[in-house]
């Protein structure tokens, strides 16, 4: 195994902050045997997300997003809770988020969205069976969540034209045609 292989050794770990984000600072040998200080977003043990596909439309959630300051399309997602699988995290969060009880989840892709400051992953599924509960449940007054059901020709145009922000929602997307579960994203014309 060459240097640039090696593994960085863990030799100390602390939290420095705890709020909606938990980072921690680890303090780590690098493969020259020098050490550093690095901090890490451990907010969760894994995010979840659901991309659900109804004919020749894709349920999408509207929020508000604080640290961009603007609106955007995304999918109900969240973070886990004590001892879920990501699996449960994704149907609680589809129903608190758009109302939708998903009949059936398929394992869709994990990724991990900032690799280098977050140790968490983000599993991705996909369902294009599901029903509509109706009222979505939140109880945090921060999240201002509206479910959207978008043509899905209107979604590839706006991820086409950069007008979808969210790398979930464009990875899900294009997981999803890599599969066959839905048609290849067409090119802007």
């Amino acid at each position: 195994m060459s240097q640039e292989e090696t593994k960085w050794e863990t030799v100390d770990r602390r939290q420095i902050h705890q709020g909606r984000v938990v980072l921690f600072e680890h303090t780590v040998t690098l493969p020259d045997g020098s050490q550093t200080h690095y901090e890490v977003d451990e907010s969760v043990p894994f995010a979840a997300a659901v991309l659900v596909v109804n004919g020749d439309h894709v349920l999408v959630t509207r929020q508000y997003r604080y640290p961009i300051d603007r609106w955007i399309f995304d999918l109900p997602a969240g973070g886990a809770e004590d001892g879920e699988e990501p699996i449960d995290t994704a149907r609680r969060e589809l129903e608190e988020e758009a109302g939708i009880v998903p009949t059936s989840l398929m394992s869709l892709h994990t990724f991990f969205l900032n690799p280098g400051r977050a140790s968490w992953p983000v599993h991705l599924f996909f369902s294009s069976e599901a029903t509509i509960k109706g009222t979505a449940a939140r109880d945090d007054p921060a999240e201002q969540v509206s479910a959207v059901w978008l043509r899905v020709e209107e979604l590839d145009s706006m991820i086409t034209k950069g007008e979808i922000v969210d790398p979930t929602l464009i990875i899900a997307r294009t997981m999803a045609a890599s599969r066959g579960l839905m048609s290849p994203l067409k090119p802007l014309v």
